[in-house]
């Protein structure tokens, strides 16, 4: 058996045309491509002014950072931080490891992002007060309002 491999060096980068100026991050998904189920990797070429994402944190998946070429912004709730290449960068779970990773330089920059893929997933955004929830693989995901809680019992209608 041969297993299968990617090239880093040669990937088939993909954007998003749906996605908003800021956002306009070619990428390279290829962990299923390998076989994986656990796990996600994807690398990441941001061109100037652009972002992998808006600022947000999972809230049982753990995601990793290498930096493989330029300098990149990593925003985090204790300010920001420029980045090297060869820089790691671990995020666990939780508000206290909100992140999000932008390009403030001239020249392209490239990230390699790994993590888990635990479903059901949920992400929350503070900036814009949103919180996705993703019930499984290959799902769009819905995004809600933060800010809108429901009591338990809502719509359920009188017992007894």
């Amino acid at each position: 058996m041969t297993l299968p491999k990617v090239s880093l060096a040669r990937p088939d980068l993909k954007v998003d045309p749906e996605d908003p100026p800021g956002f306009r991050a070619a990428m390279f998904r290829f962990g299923a491509d390998l076989g994986a189920v656990r796990t996600g990797t994807t690398l990441y070429e941001l061109p100037p002014g652009e972002a992998v994402c808006p600022y947000h944190y999972e809230h049982h998946e753990e995601e990793w950072l290498l930096v493989l070429a330029g300098h990149p912004t990593l925003r985090e709730p204790g300010g920001e931080q420029r980045l090297e290449p060869m820089d790691v960068v671990f995020f666990p779970p939780g508000p206290e490891a909100a992140h999000q990773i932008r390009n403030d330089t001239d020249e392209p920059v490239r990230v390699l992002m790994w993590g888990e893929n635990l479903y059901p997933a949920a992400t929350t955004y503070p900036d814009s007060q949103k919180i996705g929830i993703w019930l499984e693989r290959g799902e769009q995901g819905k995004l809600y309002r933060l800010g809108t809680e429901l009591d338990y019992f809502d719509g359920e209608g009188e017992t007894g």
